[in-house]
């Protein structure tokens, strides 16, 4: 059976009842396990290929789902064992010991093995053409010590390898299944994928033979509508039971009907990038007058409130997190003097944004921007071009997007990553934070470096975002903290 969340606090269950998957309708008449739950979603994956394809979209839908790993995560950030029955980590934190459930088998009927566990983690360990294959890095050895238990040795102590192996890098697969996993997939999970069609939905349909307990509905119909205002007219017409990511100034809409609307958490960091190695983004005074320029509590104000200012790339529900707004103070004419002090002048940028994102930031930007003498240039464009031109091949001078993975800030230790970022100390002090064995040890050296990309004006948080999702009467079960990042429909059910 899947392990019960565990070491979270009373107060911790509380919030999570009321904020994460808390009582959404009446379950006086009991499941309907029969029910189809039709979810809006936003953003479709490009390709179902879990081992090689970005983007948090397949995460979204496809872990806990239809994959699962030896462990998993709460929306909150609790580690919980999955397909572990249990783990131990050794005193000096350079063994991990996993004692796997028995009974599990996978959607086409093999048996899971430990050979299957071993063979999955090192192919990601050993073939860097895989998605996380640099999160296993510490790993030296992974081997099954007997029927039941797979050891991973590890070459030094890594504080996140737990949360690490709760992502891709921690999935199951079957070694002998000869699918196409970028159309198809195959997993451990109480769903299996019944259907994708491509530009449309993705279907999953209950496990009859899940191993752990039975999901309580039929089958989810993801629906994709990048549109928000077409999203909330389908959910008002009934074509919907669940809409995520609900447009805040669209809420209104939703007032008298049969939904209720659902605030969440998230580690949504909606990013301003700045190329960090292209003139002149490369000064640091030029970035800070670029931040100065902007009213933070304005951009959250034109959303609709959904959102919490950040001051630097940690949110609140991470590790590491310290209040650093005061960095970045709204000061237009401060601004224009940083960039006289550089000596910038008739200063012109591009912003590339995913056209998903709507122009309402983009043209808050625009105007903050020619406040300060600064022109910029919008361009919107399709997302697998943003993948394409900015995340690969770092063709870009600013880009605003949504950077909603938990636990990413190790992407400013990498000066190979898109934002061009490249500080000798803060990548000394993460890799001190992942090497510490003591939890509190590790959670100040990402503050501390997390400070020093602050003090670098390395980008422009732009804000936190807070998270609607309306829910049908009668919808119990939806996780409404960071959907975006993961949907765990385990407990998803609707009353009869």
């Amino acid at each position: 059976m899947r392990t019960p969340y565990v070491a979270i606090g009373i107060a911790a269950i509380s919030a999570l009842a009321l904020s994460g998957c808390g009582s959404q309708g009446d379950e006086a008449s009991g499941p309907d396990s029969e029910a189809s739950v039709n979810v809006g979603l936003v953003l479709e994956p490009t390709d179902l290929d879990i081992r090689r394809t970005s983007g948090a979209a397949l995460d979204q839908v496809l872990i806990d789902n239809v994959y699962e790993g030896l462990v998993s995560r709460t929306p909150t950030g609790a580690i919980v064992d999955t397909i572990a029955a249990s783990h131990e980590v050794s005193d000096d934190g350079l063994t991990y010991t996993f004692d796997i459930n028995d009974g599990i088998t996978f959607h086409n009927g093999d048996e899971l093995t430990v050979d299957d566990v071993v063979w999955s983690l090192t192919q990601v360990k050993d073939d860097p053409e895989l998605r996380d294959h640099e999160l296993l890095e510490s790993v030296t050895e992974i081997a099954a010590t007997d029927d039941d238990t797979v050891t991973l040795t590890l070459s030094e102590p890594d504080s996140n390898l737990l949360w690490n192996l709760s992502g891709r890098a921690g999935l199951v697969l079957d070694q002998d299944a000869d699918n196409d996993i970028s159309t198809t997939a195959n997993g451990t999970g109480p769903f299996t994928l019944e259907e994708w069609k491509q530009g449309d939905s993705i279907t999953l349909a209950r496990n009859d033979d899940y191993w752990g307990d039975a999901a309580k509905v039929a089958e989810v119909v993801f629906v994709y509508i990048g549109d928000t205002t077409a999203g909330v007219n389908a959910a008002l017409a009934g074509d919907l039971d669940v809409l995520t990511a609900v447009d805040p100034n669209l809420r209104g809409q939703f007032e008298g009907t049969e939904f209720t609307l659902h605030e969440g958490k998230t580690t949504d960091k909606y990013t301003l990038a700045f190329n960090n190695e292209r003139k002149p983004l490369d000064d640091v005074r030029v970035r800070k007058a670029l931040q100065l320029a902007v009213d933070h509590a304005a951009v959250i104000d034109a959303i609709g409130g959904a959102g919490v200012e950040m001051g630097g790339p940690i949110p609140p529900l991470d590790p590491g997190y310290e209040d650093l707004t005061s960095l970045r103070p709204y000061d237009p004419e401060e601004a224009k003097s940083l960039l006289a002090e550089a000596g910038v002048e008739g200063l012109s940028l591009e912003l590339t944004v995913p056209n998903i994102y709507g122009t309402t930031v983009a043209n808050l930007l625009v105007s903050a921007y020619k406040e300060i003498g600064v022109e910029l240039t919008v361009n919107s464009v399709e997302f697998s071009t943003w993948l394409n031109d900015v995340y690969t091949n770092h063709d870009y001078d600013l880009s605003f997007v949504d950077h909603l993975e938990p636990r990413d800030f190790g992407n400013w230790a990498n000066p190979d990553y898109y934002f061009g970022y490249d500080n000798a100390d803060v990548q000394k002090l993460y890799a001190e934070s992942v090497r510490a064995t003591d939890p509190e040890t590790a959670e100040q050296k990402l503050a501390d470096a997390a400070k020093i990309v602050a003090e670098d004006h390395a980008a422009d948080w732009l804000y936190n975002a807070l998270t609607l999702t309306a829910i049908a009467e009668g919808i119990t079960g939806f996780p409404t903290d960071s959907p975006n990042a993961r949907l765990d429909l385990s407990s998803l059910a609707v009353t009869a």
